[in-house]
């Protein structure tokens, strides 16, 4: 898909080097920079980056927490 965008002349300066030096078309490096940024900025970056840091922690409850919880939740009328 063809589209127009507007980046800074120092942006574009850089990544026209950055293709010629890869000897790349300009759409190639443009497509694999936003592949790049959507990988580490897409909806599931925030969820990859919670279960690396709960992957090493306990996922059940404290005993004396799951007691409570499930006295509170004898009381309700359901």
């Amino acid at each position: 898909m063809k589209i127009a965008v507007s980046i800074p002349d120092p942006v574009f300066e850089a990544a026209e080097r950055l293709a010629e030096s890869r000897a790349i078309p300009r759409s190639q490096l443009y497509a694999e920079a936003l592949q790049a940024y959507l990988a580490e900025h897409g909806p599931g970056f925030v969820t990859e980056k919670l279960d690396a840091v709960y992957a090493g922690l306990p996922s059940e409850l404290d005993q004396g927490f799951q007691r409570a919880q499930a006295d509170l939740v004898d009381d309700e009328a359901w």
